[in-house]
């Protein structure tokens, strides 16, 4: 397999790539060679020039590096960083680069190697959260604009109404990583004490952490990513009726359970960072999941969790009523 040169040492002078970049783009690759090509178009027509692309392949071995390096000869070295992933998995590969002390920007953008950004992508994410101090975490998503593999409209993912928050946080997670984009403070926040947390996916993550601060999180109802559906999407969107059967399948035979227990026990790990007021709804949702019917029922309504759209309230409840939470 074709090596990859340690970021360390492609980086160069990183203190000076470091004041010409304002956002850091975290992409994270495996056999992507297929759409690469295009998301990387699509990185170098954004309307805000100021980024610095790190990449952290899995292992691929396709034409995924040969095709990172290309870019990399065209754009040099300050622009495109390439290096090896850890090799356990999507959220580790991503949350290895979010704690990279060295990878060092005021924003921080994640991207899939599959999909296609819009062009103004980056600006608006970094226009709104430029309106939040900097020590305060902030975290932009958006709505998504679902093509094919052959770049055809399928529609859009859901449009979620009602306001972010950790209690929606804990059951549901409405910051798809494609279209993530946060500030040096929620880094800090996710990545404490660099260690990687075990997680279920690293967007939900980012959500339940800034969320459970008490940080700033900002929903764009318009779609600022071409989400491409695909047969080896990892994570795909819920907004069919066959997709939103899936995920029903996947609650009842406890798929969704075993997460809010990952995710719990990470948030325990880190109550630290939690608000006063988000450390007891995390506890009070916790401790309802083990308890008997009618006090499960009283006290996971007390927490307050909800989810965004009726269909996935009315899900939340089976969940509830069968003890998949």
């Amino acid at each position: 397999m074709r090596q990859i040169e340690p970021i360390a040492v492609a980086m160069g002078n990183r203190e000076s790539q470091h004041r010409l970049s304002e956002v850091a783009i975290l992409l994270c690759t495996f056999e992507g060679q297929r759409f690469l090509p295009e998301q990387l178009e699509s990185f170098q027509a954004q309307s805000l020039s100021a980024w610095t692309l790190f990449v952290s392949d899995d292992g691929s071995s396709d034409r995924t590096l040969d095709i990172l390096q290309e870019h990399q000869k065209q754009w040099g070295r300050e622009k495109l960083l390439l290096q090896s992933g850890p090799r356990q998995g999507f959220a580790a590969n991503f949350l290895s680069l979010t704690c990279q002390a060295d990878i060092k920007a005021a924003f921080y953008a994640y991207a899939d190697q599959d999909d296609i950004w819009e062009a103004d992508k980056l600006e608006r994410a970094v226009q709104w959260l430029k309106t939040i101090p900097s020590d305060v975490p902030a975290l932009y998503c958006s709505r998504t604009r679902l093509i094919d593999e052959e770049n055809r409209t399928l529609g859009f993912s859901p449009l979620f109404k009602r306001p972010p928050s950790f209690a929606n946080a804990l059951v549901q997670s409405i910051a798809g990583a494609n279209t993530v984009v946060f500030n040096y403070a929620a880094k800090k926040l996710m990545t404490e004490n660099n260690q990687l947390p075990n997680v279920v996916s690293h967007d939900w993550w980012a959500y339940l952490v800034v969320s459970g601060c008490g940080g700033s999180i900002y929903f764009d109802s318009v779609p600022s990513v071409l989400y491409r559906q695909h047969k080896n999407n990892l994570v795909g969107t819920n907004s069919t009726l066959l997709a939103k059967f899936k995920r029903f399948s996947m609650l009842m035979k406890g798929r969704f359970r075993d997460w809010n227990t990952i995710n719990i026990a990470a948030l325990r790990s880190n109550a630290h960072l939690l608000s006063v007021e988000n450390k007891e709804i995390l506890e009070r949702f916790a401790c309802a999941r083990e308890m008997s019917f009618f006090l499960r029922i009283i006290h996971l309504k007390q927490s307050g969790i909800y989810r965004q759209t009726l269909l996935g309230n009315v899900g939340l409840v089976a969940a509830v009523i069968l003890k998949k939470l």
